[in-house]
Parts: C-alpha cells; sequence; structure tokens
C-alpha cells in the first residue's frame, strides 16, 4: 500500500511539473496550452510523451539555408517590388492586384512573395485529367524535374510515375523527388531503387534518426509542388495515389483543386522547392545556375503570388492572407475544404463577414477520413450557420479542394486547409491569384459542386443527436492539437 501511494504521488508531482513546461513551451498559443494541460490531466506520463513527439516548438529554429539566395535574381527582383510598393510607385497591370494592393505588400514584405502578372494558369478539379497533363509534360522535359509531394503511394498510379521519372533520369533529364516521410510510409526504398539506378535522386523530409523513433513526427511537409524545366510549374491539392483518381471506394470521386501555372511564377515555386530540397538532402547539392530560373516570354495576365508558411515561420503568412482576403470581401466568400477548424480569429472573420451580408458559403466533405477532425469541423460549422452561412456537404465522394475565393475577383489555391494543423504546423503553399477570370472559374466549380453536394440547415445542425454533441464537444477542446 505504501509503495502505491509513492508511486501515486510520483505521477502527480511529474505530471504538475510536466503541466509547468507546457505551459512555459506554449505560452504564445493558450488553446494548444489548454488543450495539452487536458491531455496530460486524461493521461498522465503518456501525455507527456505525446507531447514530445508532437509538440516541439521550430519557430526560433532556422531550417531552410541557401548561401547562393542573392545570387538567384529573385532578391533583387523582391528588394525592386518593395521600393516601389512603398514609395506607391508600382504598375500594376491590372486592376485587381492594384484592387488589392495591401493583400499584396504584406505578402511582398512578410514572405517574400514576389509578384508576377505574366502567368497563364490550367485549372484542374479531376485527378485523371490532372495526371494526364503532368504525366505529358513529364514526358517532354529536357533539363530537369522536381517533384514535391506529401504523399506518394505505392500503388499503380505512384508506379506509372516512378517508372516515366526513371525512363526520363535514363534519357538524361536531372530528376529530383522529394517526399514526406510519414505521409508516404508505406512507400520502401525497394520501391524508389530502380529511379536511384537510373541517376534520379530521391529524398524524405524529416526522416526518423532512428527507427520507429521521430521526435519531428508532428511537422510534416504538405506541399505538393512539380517544375519542369523551369518553364511549368503545379501546385494544388492532389496527392500521388489511386484514391486520387477516384479508384478507393471508402472514398468514391475525388474532388481536388489544382493548379498548372506557366510564367514567371514558376521561379517561386522553384525557389519554394529547391530551400525544401536543401533541407532534406545531406548534400545541399542544388546551387545556383541560369538554367534553373530560364528566360519566359509572356504567357498570360494573371496575377500571382506563391505564398509559403510552417512551424518555423514567424507569422501564419497563409492564415494572415486569408484573413485579409475575408476582411476585404464585399459581395461573396466560397471556401471548400476538408477541414474547417478555424481559430479565433479566422471565426471572427467569417462571422463578422456574414453578419456584414457578405454571402458565406462554405463546402465540407459529407463523409470523414478522420473521425476527431470531422466532429471537431462540425462544431464549428454550427456556429456558421448561426450567423447565416450557408454549408454545403459534398455527396459526390470526397471533397480534398483548399480554395477561397473573394467577390468572384481573387483567390487562394494550395495545400492548406482552414485548421489549426496548416495554419501552426505544417509546411504549406498556396497560390494567391488576382484574376477575375481564374476566381470566376472557381466560383463556376463551386457552383457546380452545389448540385451534388445536400445544403445543411440550422434546424437539422439543431436536431443532432446528444451522442454527436458529446463528441464534438471533445473533438473541439482537442482541435488546437489534431
Amino acid at each position: 500500500m505504501h509503495v502505491t501511494t509513492v508511486f501515486l504521488g510520483l505521477i502527480i508531482f511529474l505530471n504538475i511539473i510536466f503541466a509547468f513546461v507546457v505551459i512555459f513551451q506554449e505560452r504564445r498559443d493558450v488553446g494548444s496550452t489548454w488543450a495539452w494541460l487536458l491531455v496530460l490531466l486524461l493521461i498522465p506520463i503518456a501525455g507527456f510523451i505525446l507531447y514530445l513527439f508532437f509538440a516541439q516548438n521550430f519557430r526560433r529554429k532556422r531550417l531552410f539555408y541557401w548561401d547562393d539566395i542573392k545570387k538567384k535574381g529573385l532578391d533583387r527582383g523582391l528588394k525592386f517590388q518593395e521600393s516601389l510598393l512603398r514609395s506607391e510607385q508600382f504598375q500594376f497591370k491590372n486592376h485587381v492586384s492594384w484592387k488589392n494592393k495591401d493583400l499584396i505588400t504584406m505578402n511582398l514584405l512578410h514572405n517574400q512573395a514576389v509578384l508576377s502578372e505574366d502567368n497563364q494558369v490550367e485549372v484542374f478539379t479531376d485527378g485523371k485529367e490532372k495526371f494526364a497533363a503532368l504525366f505529358q509534360d513529364i514526358e517532354e522535359a529536357t533539363e530537369f524535374i522536381h517533384i514535391q509531394y506529401y504523399i506518394i503511394q505505392k500503388d499503380r498510379l505512384g508506379k506509372r510515375m516512378m517508372d516515366l521519372l526513371t525512363k526520363k533520369a535514363k534519357q538524361g533529364v536531372n530528376v529530383r523527388v522529394l517526399y514526406d516521410e510519414l505521409g508516404s510510409r508505406r512507400i520502401n526504398p525497394r520501391f524508389l531503387q530502380e529511379l536511384r539506378d537510373a541517376g534520379g535522386q530521391v529524398e524524405a523530409f524529416f526522416p526518423s534518426k532512428y527507427r520507429l523513433i521521430n521526435l519531428r513526427l508532428n511537422y510534416r511537409n504538405h506541399r505538393k509542388l512539380v517544375i519542369i524545366d523551369g518553364k511549368i510549374g503545379y501546385v494544388g491539392g492532389f496527392n500521388v495515389g489511386d484514391e486520387y483518381l477516384g479508384l478507393n471506394p471508402k472514398f468514391g470521386y475525388w474532388r481536388d483543386t489544382h493548379l498548372r501555372i506557366v510564367g514567371t511564377a514558376v521561379y517561386s515555386i522553384q525557389t519554394r522547392f529547391i530551400l525544401d530540397w536543401n533541407q532534406a538532402s545531406s548534400n545541399h547539392d542544388i546551387v545556383y545556375f541560369p538554367s534553373l530560373f530560364p528566360h519566359l516570354p509572356t504567357q498570360g495576365n494573371v496575377g500571382i503570388q506563391i505564398v509559403t508558411s510552417g512551424p518555423d515561420s514567424e507569422y501564419e503568412h497563409i492564415k494572415n492572407g486569408y484573413l485579409k482576403m475575408i476582411s476585404s470581401a464585399q459581395k461573396s466568400i466560397y471556401i471548400q475544404t476538408p477541414y474547417f477548424i478555424p481559430d479565433s480569429s479566422m471565426l471572427d472573420a467569417l462571422r463578422v463577414a456574414s453578419l456584414s451580408g457578405v454571402e458565406v458559403n462554405v463546402m465540407i466533405p459529407d463523409k470523414p477520413d478522420h473521425m476527431f477532425v470531422y466532429w471537431a469541423t462540425l462544431s464549428y460549422i454550427g456556429e456558421m450557420l448561426s450567423v447565416g452561412a450557408k454549408v454545403y456537404l459534398y455527396s459526390n465522394g470526397f471533397i480534398h479542394a483548399k480554395t477561397l475565393v473573394i467577390d468572384e475577383e481573387i483567390a487562394s489555391v494550395g495545400t492548406a486547409n482552414i485548421d489549426f494543423r496548416s495554419f501552426k504546423l505544417n509546411f504549406e503553399v498556396n497560390a494567391f491569384l488576382y484574376d477575375e477570370g481564374i476566381a470566376e472559374r472557381l466560383s463556376q466549380d463551386f457552383k457546380q459542386d452545389i448540385k451534388v453536394s445536400r445544403l445543411l440547415t440550422l434546424k437539422e445542425y439543431r436536431e443532432r443527436s446528444k451522442w454527436i454533441r458529446i463528441k464534438e464537444s471533445i473533438s473541439r477542446l482537442l482541435s488546437p492539437i489534431l
């Protein structure tokens, strides 16, 4: 009995110490503090082990280095744009960019997101069409192929891509593939060996230093980027796997949004890939050479900024961009996201917009892929319904798109969901688009999706069962750390 009392006392004492550690580490985020304290309370000792794996603070760490950053030409263009914007002498090429110069200035000054206004953009919402275009571009590559995905599956689509990349590597094309170790955990060295034998290079982001132990497990590279010969860039929500072609019976049709970009915005996509690659590669082997950033003739007139964020960033750049966009809305807001777990600032911005008469439309899946996240999403959806927003449950499979469209004038498409994980924990990338044609296209896609979605009413939501209410409440308490 005495031994048991001492043991229980030791656990309580250690738990108090761990709680003070959590309060000290998480003092910048009250929501995360309370969520972790709840975990420590419910599962003593084991809760702190979870904290070690899932709650490191990277904001004081510099993860991305490139000694030749000033050589790549973008640094000079960045400083030139900064000086023109500060002196209000920047010559915008279209009225949409001029109208949103405050948003552009914020992205430029604080995220080094250079504005380019000479881009041609193709929007994909279907996986078969996206991968047909991507594989055709890969087939026609002559210099290099840079590929970065959160998930690469060891299935038919993944094998097709690796076989094609191996073929190009044998032809002398410089092939680099970067994947996230957690997201692509099903692939193995044998799956990658043929590409490596052909001269291709493959790296994993934040790999485990010890078998089954990875203290950086919670910080994943969620970006999806492809650059072909420095002339074509892809960014969006599709990963690589059969489910993204709608071949997984669990999800059915996979609805996503991805962009194919031709223009100088590809320089920014290329820069992001190089920084991520050199962080993951022990050789840091990509150095500046002109063919990485070839001269590109004008292809179109779409304005684009490539905005990135991650746990090492001082600010939540993509979320701040969302907030600025939402606050500028006068007519309509269209949001598509698989997970809707906004923090208080995002939730307040959307509620204020709806209460101000702006038409707020949110579309989420009608089926969950992560249960806790799904129930937390529903709890926040209830708050949107209470202020008059329209909420649609996508019923034609699974919607994975991450899009925000404001007044059918500006839009954001990329990898960031509207949740704590995307804003704080994952490494993400979004294209901010300043073009009425693209924004209208994305709005029309939303309206087409309404035809295969179900409108969730406030009455229906309020009539949900007590058991659902309990699951929502528990999930919402844990939402800052989901």
